[in-house]
């Protein structure tokens, strides 16, 4: 197998899923590749069971700063406004209540903060805050068995997408190949990458790819091909797996702890499955593995690879993992995956969200979580909590966006922008039909609806 493409891109998971479905739809590229070493679509991280299946707007997740939520609000927007449009029969995804719950006057403080001064509550015009009795009503077992003198509240909203990432990765190709000029390659896997002088050359186990532009939306691997091209030298990755622990039917829609402060990592939050409401979910865990994903240990290899074996990354890790709350957090994530002893330890974070919750009540999610890579900036010796992109000469590498699989399209909306650029303006981005058909699907109210006029992005087309 072999081809001559304009655009290829590489990983297909929900980043290059959304890409592929962004410039195969709204772009008049003559000719585009997708090429997935798995056998299928959405295999690894995007998969169900991988990830925690919510959409992020930011209106809940409280390490978020107001410039950051903002910056999510869009991209969760556009995710939402795609299932609004393509998924009216709830296939890859369910609607139902989500908050962030603050018990305690600490807590509780900081949430009425963030939500009057700090300027959340006119971001988000369906955020709400609600009392014991209304929680109760949304959540009874988030109430049930909690001291009644204990103070209680929380910012709530009807906006809790939750999302089957793998179905809608698959959807996103389903709608790219309806077009002309598109070809999808699973099961072939990339052995090397090549600059050539128009483009890239990309050698696979199935044959050799050329390419004007290229895109890698390989997770992990996506910094290893990068370095191997000479890109990302100062980077490693700190690959963390996220666990879940299984219940059944205790909660009816997404309940968020408060983010303990310095820490990188999701607060410990309780939802019910997106297919089956039954069982809920408590997670996710964030255990530290040498893998770039997990349960392969033929990826060991690949993270000795990007990780170098150098001082300056073994002293970025010193570095990182000796801050004094960090260490401990990832002291008791590893004690969370033993037998028997990590069920026991992990029970308190559960009881966090569902006091009345016992040992038998809860299991550790056999085959659940997935490897969420992490930057590390070995000339600061920190950890880089933006988007993991690198840009170089015609190539793009996505090792993550942030946050996740929510700022899918509004990431594939920026990086269009760029192929187009690279490819020297021979072709167009009809940035309004591709907002017409995500973003303007999205329901609002009437503040809502005036917020997002005023707040308008000019539309831009090259």
């Amino acid at each position: 197998m072999s081809g001559n493409y304009d655009l290829v891109i590489v990983g297909g998971g929900i980043s290059g899923a959304s890409l592929l479905y962004t410039t195969a739809k709204f772009t008049d590229i003559d000719s585009i590749a997708l090429i997935e070493k798995e056998s299928e679509i959405a295999a690894i991280n995007t998969h169900r069971s991988n990830n925690s299946q919510t959409l992020h707007f930011g209106d809940i997740e409280t390490n978020y700063t107001l410039e950051k939520a903002e910056e999510v609000k869009e991209g969760a927007e556009l995710l939402a406004g795609y299932l609004e449009n393509y998924d009216s029969d709830r296939e890859m995804h369910a609607k139902r209540s989500k908050m962030v719950l603050g018990v305690g006057d600490e807590e509780v403080a900081s949430l009425e903060e963030r939500y009057h001064e700090e300027g959340f509550g006119d971001l988000y015009p369906k955020l709400r805050p609600i009392g014991r009795d209304e929680i109760a009503e949304i959540e009874p077992n988030v109430v049930a068995g909690r001291d009644s003198d204990t103070e209680m509240l929380a910012l709530q909203t009807p906006d809790g997408y939750v999302v089957d990432y793998g179905m809608t990765a698959r959807s996103f190709v389903e709608q790219a190949t309806e077009e002309p000029g598109v070809d999808v390659h699973t099961g072939t896997e990339v052995t090397d990458i090549t600059p050539t002088v128009d483009g890239y050359t990309i050698e696979t186990d199935d044959g050799r790819f050329d390419s004007d532009a290229t895109v890698v939306a390989a997770g992990s691997h996506s910094l290893q091909m990068a370095k191997e091209l000479g890109y990302g030298q100062d980077k490693v990755l700190l690959p963390v797996a996220g666990s879940f622990f299984l219940a059944d039917d205790f909660l009816n829609g997404k309940v968020y702890t408060l983010q303990m402060k310095k820490l990188p990592f999701a607060a410990v939050h309780g939802d019910a499955d997106v297919h089956d409401p039954s069982v809920t979910r408590f997670g996710p865990t964030a255990k530290l593995v040498p893998t770039l994903e997990r349960g392969r240990l033929s990826t060991v290899g690949d993270f000795l690879d990007v990780f170098g074996l150098n001082a300056a990354a073994f002293l970025s890790y010193a570095n990182i993992l000796s801050d004094r709350i960090l260490l401990p957090y990832v002291l008791r994530n590893l004690v969370y995956d033993l037998p028997e002893i990590g069920r026991r330890q992990f029970l308190p974070q559960v009881q966090k969200v569902v006091p009345n919750a016992e040992l038998d009540d809860i299991e550790r999610a056999e085959g659940y979580g997935g490897v969420r890579p992490q930057i590390v900036d070995t000339s600061e010796k920190s950890l880089d909590m933006g988007e993991a992109k690198i840009v170089g000469d015609d190539v793009i590498f996505n090792i993550t966006p942030s946050p996740g699989a929510s700022t899918c399209l509004k990431n594939a909306m920026r990086d269009t922008h760029t192929l187009l650029d690279f490819l020297e303006g021979e072709y167009e981005f009809d940035e309004s039909a591709f907002r017409a058909d995500t973003i303007d699907n999205f329901p609002r109210d009437d503040r809502d609806t005036e917020s997002a006029t005023s707040d308008a992005i000019p539309v831009m087309t090259d």
